[in-house]
This record gives C-alpha cells, structure tokens and sequence, in this order.
C-alpha cells in the first residue's frame, strides 16, 4: 500500500490552532465523521453535517486529495453556466475542520464524499489524522431505513466499542451482512488500532427515507451531545422546528393518500407498540412480534443504495 500521507495535506494555520486547544483539554478531543454517498436514509446525516458547518466557527485544519479518491464520472460535480461562460464549479472536498461549539469548545468534523477508491489507504490516513489530532472518541453517524412508522420516537441502534456512551438502546438484530462504506470501514479499522469509537444510526420509517426526515437528525444530535458533552442548543432548536414541519407535512400527505399507505403505517404502529410493549415486560415472546430477518435487512440496504445511485 502506497504511503497513506499521500492522500492529505495539513493546513498549518488550522493545525496550529489544534495544537493549542490540545494543550487546554488533556483528555483529546472528540472527532465526528460521516461521509455523503452511501446509505443516509432521510439525509440523516447531512443535515448533521450542513448544520454544523453553517452555524458554528470551523477552519480547515487538514484536505485530502479529492482527485485521486472520488470518481467524478459516477459523481459528476456541479459546474454554473451563464449565457455564455462557465462561472462557478463546485470542487468536492474531503475536509477535516475544527469546529466550537456554542461554549468555544474545540471538536473535529470530518465530512465531504464517500471515497470511490483507495479505502485501506484512506482508512489507514484517517487513523494518523486521528493519532496526531489527539482524538480520544470518534463518533460517526446516519439514517437507516426500517419498517417503523413516524408516529413514533426515532429508535437509535448504536454500534462499535463505546455503546455504553448511548444507554437504554439496543440493536434490533443479532448478525446482518450489507454493501460496506468507508465510514463503516473506518470505524473498524480504529476499533483494530485501539481508539474509542461510536456509531449511531437512527431508524428512519422506510416510506420517507429518500426525503430529509429532520426527526432522526435531531435524535443523533442528542445521543451525540449526551455521549461527548458537546453543547449545541442552536442545531437541535432548528432540527426540533423542521422536524415539526415535517411531520405535519408528512400527516397530511397520508390522510390525502389512499387507503393502502394508511393501512401500511397504522400496521406497522401496531408492530412498534407490541414489541415497545414486550420489551418493557423483559420478553419479548411475550407478542407475536414479526421481526426483520438479517436477509431483508440487507435486501432493504442494497434496494436502498441502488435506487440511490440510480440517481446520481
């Protein structure tokens, strides 16, 4: 494998800063990460990310070389013509930032496309950055579509070696095999090496999936201000009023449906209640429960990331 520093750069003004909070919080800092292209079911995770990188102070502290990772031809970036002349070009960037939050607290954010190619490598210089940043906890996250209605609170299922840091959740299934993602691979890849990592995905009803669904980011946001301390009442008080908006949206469009989708979320209320129902009773044979099998899982993932690329 070819030297995986070949695959970023530092910005010296940027990593200077880090030096210097790191000198203030002896314990390191906290990384969050999600990368655009893989499954995100209702844009979970971007709207994270866009939130974050819109409201609060950030600067770029280290780039990677988006020319040898991302495919342009299966992701064609935006390019802005006006009469006559190209004007603007959207550069896809793969960006580490040092971001406060509402205190002045440091934390970093690692975002921007999936990687197409070189995952090892890019794994492997995520590791480094994580080494050299000081990064004592890295926290990715996203949206997975599961058969739950939308009158119901977002599930969460957590997952790497610190679950502990988002109590009272569970995952829903023992063994599941689906496409992989760097983010995936990544979080593995630090698992190996001996870092503190945190997943949370949150279950996104799967007839809203491809649309924005503000509720399950701002259940992620939660789980990940009560698991790292950060404060940020700013992004949750925005996800908490476009969440509301949705919902209303999402009420009125299935009382104007027909009948089928209605009988599809009252069904799936009932599924939701009795296993709520069963799990607070300690058993959950308690109901004739219809749970996912690991095969449709992975069914509804690779349907998922299809239509999705069928997109593109």
């Amino acid at each position: 494998m070819l030297d995986p520093q070949g695959l970023y750069a530092w910005e010296p003004k940027g990593l200077a800063v880090v030096d210097m909070a790191l000198a203030q919080e002896s314990a390191g800092l906290v990384m969050l990460y999600h990368f655009d292209g893989y499954i995100d079911a209702g844009e979970t995770g971007d709207l994270i990310v866009d939130r974050l990188l819109d409201s609060l102070p950030h600067q770029v502290v280290a780039r990677f070389d988006h020319d040898r990772l991302v495919d342009y031809r299966a992701r064609r970036p935006l390019l802005t013509f006006k009469r006559d002349r190209w004007t603007d070009y959207e550069t896809p960037a793969i960006e580490v930032h040092l971001v406060q939050d509402t205190t002045g607290a440091p934390f970093l954010l690692l975002s921007g496309p999936e990687p197409d190619v070189e995952w090892e490598r890019f794994s492997t210089a995520v590791r480094q950055i994580a080494d050299r940043l000081g990064v004592r906890l890295a926290v990715n996250f996203s949206g997975l579509p599961m058969g739950v209605p939308h009158t119901r609170p977002v599930g969460l299922t957590p997952h790497g070696n610190r679950v502990d840091l988002v109590p009272g959740h569970t995952s829903p299934f023992e063994e599941a095999q689906v496409p992989g993602s760097v983010e995936q691979l990544v979080e593995y890849r630090l698992m190996q090496a001996g870092h503190d990592v945190l997943g949370v995905a949150a279950h996104v009803p799967h007839y809203v999936a491809r649309s924005p669904y503000p509720d399950a980011a701002l259940t992620v946001l939660e789980a990940i201000t009560a698991a790292t301390g950060l404060v940020l009442p700013g992004i949750a008080h925005s996800l908490r009023t476009d969440a509301r908006r949705t919902q209303t949206e999402i009420d009125r469009q299935i009382k104007e449906g027909d009948e089928e989708l209605t009988a599809l979320v009252q069904g799936l209320e009932h599924q939701y209640d009795a296993a709520a129902g069963a799990e607070t009773r300690g058993n959950m044979l308690a109901e004739p429960v219809e749970i996912p099998s690991a095969d449709e899982i992975g069914r509804e993932f690779e349907r998922f990331l299809a239509e999705r690329e069928g997109e593109a």
